[in-house]
């Protein structure tokens, strides 16, 4: 068994830590097993409850993709506690090697490996072989990447922080929506609307701007009332999530001229698969004044695989190593 393995891969998001095992080269990760990130207190505690959990040896190596940027040594989540040393966290955990990347650099290394089944297509038209991919996904907080290709069938990840972009409006009532989330949180970035507190957000802005007192709703109760009709607050927060989702994407799109296709992980959008699809989220794609028919040709896909794309790319972060 080479050096490098057993790997510990992980996809560690704001609310849930993935963790699965690879046992050799081209291995499919397997035990997987998803826990809670408040049930522990540190990272290294959870993983190891994880190797407890599944009764596996210590790792030889360890891959970590995480909700947050990595600029050194020391990593902070953005939308969780956690915080470690990367050459701590290795040595705590005895591995031979520790790679830690930001969890949709990861998701974009993972897009090609993707098959046709863990995609849902909406709406666009036919990829461009070798063009520029692009990613964004909705959950805790709001991941963004994209993926370039280089000679010989390789490809180049894009790191950066693209959730907390400044958020723009295309007409009044959004505009106002704005207002109301620069008033609580100075900046209006896009993650303060997409995401699962962002649509809590867009629920309060809802209300305020009908004058209807908001409830003390979580994103799951957002989705249900909007789902009901129960709460024109709830649907209308909805809407806006689509509407500024759609926006955002587009914007992305054009930047990084993304012809390969548009994916959207992420955990909100795979369970809200028909409502996107009757949203305005593709219309607002594609409304981008004279390049309408550059996006319009674009396909933007769902990602609802079983197992997280991101091990995937993490594994291949290793082996690059």
């Amino acid at each position: 068994m080479s050096p490098a393995f057993p790997r510990l891969l992980g996809d560690i998001g704001g609310t849930n830590a993935r963790f699965g095992w690879q046992t050799q080269a081209g291995a499919p990760v397997t035990d997987v097993a998803v826990l809670p990130t408040d049930q522990h207190p540190t990272l290294v505690q959870a993983i190891r409850h994880y190797l407890s959990l599944s009764g596996k040896p210590a790792p030889r190596a360890g891959g970590l993709a995480i909700a947050t940027t990595i600029t050194g040594d020391q990593v902070k989540m953005t939308n969780h506690p956690w915080q470690f040393s990367i050459a701590a966290l290795q040595r705590e955990l005895g591995l031979q090697r520790l790679v830690v990347l930001n969890d949709f650099t990861a998701l974009a290394l993972g897009l090609p490996s993707l098959d046709a089944r863990e995609l849902h297509r909406v709406g666009g038209g036919a990829a461009v072989a070798g063009a520029p991919l692009a990613v964004l996904g909705a959950g805790t907080g709001l991941g963004v990447s994209g993926l370039l290709a280089t000679a010989g069938d390789g490809w180049v990840p894009i790191t950066g922080e693209g959730g907390h972009v400044s958020l723009a409006a295309i007409n009044a009532r959004e505009q106002a929506v704005l207002q109301q989330l620069i008033a609580r949180f100075g900046h209006a970035s896009a993650e303060r609307a997409l995401s699962g507190p962002g649509l809590v957000n867009l629920y309060h802005a809802a209300c305020s701007l009908s004058g209807q007192a908001p409830q003390p709703l979580t994103a799951a109760d957002v989705i249900a009332g909007a789902r009901s009709g129960s709460d024109p607050a709830c649907t209308e927060a909805l809407d806006l999530f689509f509407g500024f989702l759609g926006s955002v994407a587009g914007n992305l799109a054009l930047t990084l001229g993304a012809r390969g296709g548009f994916f959207i992980g992420g955990g909100i959008a795979p369970r809200l698969l028909p409502e996107l699809e009757r949203s305005t989220f593709r219309e607002r794609f594609e409304a981008k004044g004279r390049f309408r028919d550059y996006l319009a040709a674009i396909p933007t896909w769902v990602i609802h695989a079983t197992v997280s794309p991101a091990f995937v790319g993490v594994a291949r972060a290793l082996d690059a190593a």
